[in-house]
């Protein structure tokens, strides 16, 4: 299993029945960190050079969040713009190049929401795409994106077999 980061961000992860769960799924993998941005960054003041020199130890980075007004949680965002250097797009050791990357997303609306002819007449990919691409210019592969619909509505069964989706994922080469 490659090195990863888990980079999950949930502003009130404590009233979200589905990540409380979801988040075992980390527990015991080999190689695997979890970091909470909020509880590690409550005030919102990103310590980017630690974080800098830590991403670079990590072959994968996961972003586990949940979907907040069609993006990610603000934080989430936060973190990106501190952390990934844009002097980094030009250096010939760029230390993202040749990572990858998984999204994991929950989402309490229902798939049939996010489709073109849905609700919202837009994809979870297409939302999605303001992460790809930051990731892309980064030269960091999405190897997939894993959309948890119907978040709040599922039960310990149905959120067992997506952590166990979650171990699977994080074995692909």
């Amino acid at each position: 299993m490659k090195k990863t980061l888990v980079v999950f961000a949930h502003p009130h992860f404590e009233y979200s029945h589905a990540n409380v769960e979801l988040i075992k799924a980390y527990d015991g993998l080999p190689n695997v960190e979890v970091k909470d941005l909020y509880e590690e960054y409550p005030d919102f003041h990103i310590a980017s050079f630690r974080e800098r020199k830590r991403i670079r130890d990590y072959e994968r980075i996961v972003f586990h969040f949940p979907l907040i007004w069609f993006t990610c949680p603000p934080l989430l965002k936060l973190w990106m713009d501190e952390v990934f250097d844009i002097k980094w797009l030009t250096e010939e050791d760029n230390p993202l190049k040749n990572k990858d990357a998984v999204i994991i997303v929950t989402i309490g609306g229902k798939e049939e929401n996010y489709t073109e002819k849905g609700l919202y007449e837009t994809t979870v990919s297409d939302l999605m795409k303001f992460l790809i691409l930051s990731l892309k210019v980064n030269s960091i592969e999405v190897k997939e994106i894993l959309a948890i619909h119907n978040a709040d509505e599922l039960d310990k069964t149905q959120l067992t077999k997506f952590a166990t989706q979650i171990q699977q994922i994080l074995k692909i080469p």
